[in-house]
């Protein structure tokens, strides 16, 4: 079963608003160690991936930022990132 994860990261104030995760991640994936992973390879794949400082399990999306988040989100249902918009994942 999928489950729907929103991280956010402890990130300088300065950096937070020019990187595409400054807002958080969202992410569909079995279980949260499936959703680290999906970050590492589709996010963060050059940049280190920063300290998560929250994260929300089986967030309702309508609940994130209509006017960046929601928005600019891919398909949640599917198993992947959908905060920032990265490819999907390699099976």
């Amino acid at each position: 079963m999928l489950r729907r994860y929103w991280f956010e990261f402890e990130l300088p104030p300065a950096q937070a608003r020019v990187v595409p995760w400054g807002m958080g991640c969202g992410v569909t994936a079995y279980d949260y160690d499936d959703a680290v992973q999906l970050m590492k390879e589709l996010v963060f794949s050059i940049h280190e991936m920063p300290t998560i400082r929250a994260m929300t399990e089986d967030v309702d999306v309508s609940t994130l930022d209509a006017k960046h988040v929601r928005i600019n989100m891919g398909v949640p249902v599917r198993r992947g990132v959908w905060f920032p918009m990265s490819p999907p994942p390699v099976r």
